[in-house]
């Protein structure tokens, strides 16, 4: 999956994490919510704006920082 058109970071916005573009939600809160349990469907229900290709991008963000 290519993120690099989804997920940018932004010095002024929240501290400079990661985040979607053009919103303030973090790749960590994705990732959190996920950890923690919800769902994607969950996810989705709880944030309308967001779409399934966010969280493969935000999934792909972090296996890239990891070096998966």
């Amino acid at each position: 999956m290519q993120y690099q058109n989804i997920i940018t970071i932004e010095p002024g916005k929240r501290g400079g994490k990661p985040c979607i573009r053009g919103m303030r939600i973090t790749v960590y809160d994705v990732l959190s919510y996920l950890a923690s349990g919800m769902t994607y469907e969950e996810l989705l229900d709880d944030f309308p704006y967001l779409t399934q290709e966010h969280i493969l991008a935000c999934l792909s963000y972090a296996a890239d920082r990891e070096g998966l």
